[in-house]
């Protein structure tokens, strides 16, 4: 046996050795563009970690929620990290249902992440989740079709401005939507958009006193406004889509505005992806002259569940993927536009981010602008802009979504789907016992 064939025979054997020893960690994510592309990117992790295997759980958004509450509610342990939202991170915290990162490294600059966003994500002083990144929501328009119509997009749009021009540049002849919004059900999906609508528009989820608002006329103008307009300027089938339906009918040209997830930029910008690339213009979220923007704060995150046995290495997968050499990681593979957006001030710091991201002002406007501690015109007794941080809401947000959804479909009424959620949102807190 030559030498040659005995060191392959232990680089072999060692290699070997060394995947049997891995610790494998699970990894439950969403089935977005940033959560995809960083899973091709995983190869500079695990060859710096090649004690480290990982293992990926990748869901559509409301399936992830559903699989990951009842995992850490039930303590059933599938799970060594978990990609989970602002809403469930305090709430979550404050159960000892997770672990506090604070292990992510010398290097890791956690003063360096946008306060906003930080703040969302603390509890008691420490970090319970690593942001991947950061959103609000905004405007995305067709700078062709709005010259069309002729009209000028503001930076800062009212609701009557955005409602005018999605009439004008619908064209159903040619395949073309005024405007795209969610209409598939789910407290993530459409009530996002519409709770965040309904506080330019005065409303709210509750009084100060928890008793639930749907029968006030400012939800009844919000989702009024909302089918009309969707009905008017929409594609078929809205109450359907959510964020990822509507990005595809975006980027093949179909939608003349979209208000959604900041994040979507990248997406709706890149050429290689979007047919109508060099013609997206971008706006603050609208605005009815109350105050508020219909803008959200979000971050989708990385955090450990309590009962994971894998927490340091779990931990060392979560440094590396919301870490400043991630970003460059991404820049260097993808380019500065492509990198997660929304989560460090370096980034936007950074010169040759603004320069190839057009809409990096935009983005951090946006989520400046959003206040989570004051989401609504009226005084309320909850934190939180387009979701209420209480348990009760993931469950009692997505019954809502259901009914406001299928108003959209015209099965029901906007009257009786206000009514309907009026009627959950008083059993849900009688229950709760927020009120009598």
């Amino acid at each position: 046996m030559s030498l040659k064939t005995l060191l392959l025979g232990a680089a072999s054997a060692i290699a070997m050795f060394s995947m049997a020893s891995a610790e494998t960690i699970t990894i439950a994510t969403v089935n977005n563009g940033d959560m995809v592309r960083m899973q091709k990117l995983t190869e500079d992790f695990t060859k710096a970690n090649p004690d480290i295997q990982l293992e990926w759980v990748t869901l559509e958004e409301n399936v992830l929620r559903e699989r990951v509450t009842t995992d850490i509610a039930t303590k059933g342990g599938q799970y060594d990290v978990m990609t989970i939202g602002t809403y469930e991170v305090p709430i979550w915290a404050k159960q000892s249902w997770l672990l506090p990162l604070e292990n992510l490294g010398a290097d890791y600059d956690v003063d360096d992440i946008l306060p906003a966003i930080r703040g969302g994500l603390s509890a008691d002083g420490k970090l319970y989740a690593a942001p991947f990144y950061g959103e609000s929501s905004m405007v995305m328009y067709r700078k062709d079709l709005m010259e069309k119509a002729g009209l000028t997009m503001p930076d800062a749009p009212t609701w009557e401005f955005i409602a005018d021009a999605a009439r004008k540049m619908t064209d159903r002849a040619n395949g073309i939507n005024g405007i795209c919004l969610r209409g598939k059900a789910g407290w993530g999906e459409n009530m996002a958009f519409l709770t965040a609508m309904s506080n330019s528009y005065g409303a709210r989820w509750f009084d100060e006193q928890w008793k639930p608002q749907f029968d006030q006329p400012e939800w009844k103008t919000t989702l009024e406004t909302y089918v009309k307009l969707m009905n008017d300027a929409g594609p078929q089938g809205a109450s359907s889509n959510g964020f990822n339906e509507n990005l595809a009918l975006f980027q093949q040209g179909k939608c003349g505005m979209w208000i959604d997830a900041t994040v979507a930029a990248s997406f709706v910008s890149n050429p290689k992806d979007s047919t109508v690339a060099d013609k997206v213009g971008y706006a603050l979220a609208p605005d009815n002259g109350l105050g508020k923007r219909g803008n959200w704060l979000w971050a989708w995150t990385l955090a450990i569940p309590a009962g994971s046995q894998k927490a340091a290495s779990a931990e060392k997968f979560i440094a590396w993927a919301t870490s400043k050499q991630y970003l460059e990681l991404v820049a260097s593979k993808e380019g500065w536009a492509n990198v997660p957006p929304g989560t460090r001030t370096s980034l936007y710091n950074n010169p040759e981010y603004q320069k190839a991201a057009p809409f990096a002002k935009m983005t951090l406007d946006s989520i400046n602008s959003a206040d989570p501690t004051k989401p609504t015109v009226k005084p309320v007794p909850y934190v939180g802009v387009q979701f209420v941080a209480i348990p009760e809401f993931q469950g009692l947000g997505t019954t809502v979504g259901q009914l406001f959804s299928a108003a959209l479909a015209g099965q029901m009424s906007v009257d009786d789907a206000l009514k309907q959620a009026q009627d959950a949102a008083t059993a849900t807190m009688t229950e709760g016992g927020y009120i009598q």
